[in-house]
């Protein structure tokens, strides 16, 4: 693919001339998501170097203990606290709020290679600052333990699961449009969408659980969805209008698609206060605005690329 000697300009107003733009520059666009890749391959290599895992992962993948508490007392004050008392120790306390409000009903806290005797006594020595005589019952306290073999293997089966549903869906989409190049593209675009988010979670010390996972599963079915309705558009209909009309007709529907989507999910991850809820919502949303740059630089220009060599470059 050989590229003009240029660096494209903004182009002026008008479908047409964007059309045109679009059609003398589609090959410098596709740089765009290549090199958002590189630098996101970057970050998850350097975060695997500095703790040894791609991605950081909380106790439903790791291990560890899940304390659920009835208390007004901040998180920040509890974790400040018990990571001071638990020097090497990997603990995270999160604030637990009550629907609908923003009215804190307790917190949560999450602890690998503690004791939950250990930690309950020192959870309980801090709340008794605040409250003499506090006591931890059944009433204001509950616990969860996943041990360290068992979060491996969901884990495990977890990766397990995307590898699958890679190679299941780059044999359907290879058998739908028997051409390499476009089959791999599609491919390509879901494991980028899958690998941005998770350069985002490392870069905001976000983990990973198994909800979080389900998201990235989640991801690469709204990516295929967006790849095939262009695919479909460049290869299976050959109207007489050119390919780059066919690929602007492809966007406006994709993009309705992906802004609708969201937009819905924003609004409820706002609204909901559920961590596991957020979570997801937050790793597909991360992941459909990489998607549509990806998507609509990569993919297309690939197709267009791909179509006019077909036809002998027209």
């Amino acid at each position: 693919m050989d590229f003009v000697a240029s660096a494209p300009s903004l182009p002026s107003r008008g479908s047409g001339d964007l059309k045109e733009w679009y059609a003398n520059h589609y090959k410098w666009l596709m740089i765009i998501p290549v090199v958002i890749l590189i630098a996101c391959l970057g970050i998850i290599g350097n975060h695997y170097v500095k703790t040894g895992d791609f991605v950081d992962r909380d106790v439903s993948l790791k291990g560890g203990l899940t304390l659920t508490i009835s208390t007004e007392l901040k998180a920040d004050d509890m974790e400040e606290y018990l990571s001071s008392r638990f020097a090497g120790s990997d603990i995270l306390v999160r604030t637990l709020t009550e629907f609908g409000t923003s009215e804190q009903t307790g917190i949560i806290i999450e602890a690998s290679d503690v004791e939950e005797a250990d930690i309950k006594a020192v959870v309980q020595e801090r709340m008794q600052k605040e409250s003499s005589g506090f006591l931890l019952t059944k009433e204001n306290y509950s616990a969860e333990q996943v041990g360290s073999s068992l979060g491996e293997s969901f884990y495990r089966q977890m990766l397990t699961a995307i590898l699958l549903a890679f190679a299941f869906m780059a044999v359907v989409v290879l058998i739908t449009f028997r051409s390499v190049i476009p089959s791999f593209t599609v491919v390509f675009c879901a494991f980028c969408d899958m690998i941005f988010p998770i350069a985002i979670m490392n870069l905001a010390g976000i983990r990973l659980s198994t909800a979080g996972i389900a998201a990235l599963l989640m991801l690469i079915g709204y990516s295929v969805d967006t790849d095939i309705l262009i695919t479909t558009k460049a290869l299976k209909r050959q109207e007489e209008r050119s390919v780059i009309e066919r690929m602007f007709d492809g966007m406006k529907t994709g993009l309705t698609m992906t802004l609708t989507t969201i937009v819905a999910l924003t609004a409820g991850y706002f609204v909901s206060n559920s961590f596991v809820i957020k979570e997801i919502f937050l790793i597909i949303i991360i992941g459909l605005l990489y998607d549509m740059v990806v998507t609509y630089l990569f993919n297309t220009g690939v197709l267009v690329w791909w179509v006019k060599r077909k036809a002998g470059g027209q």
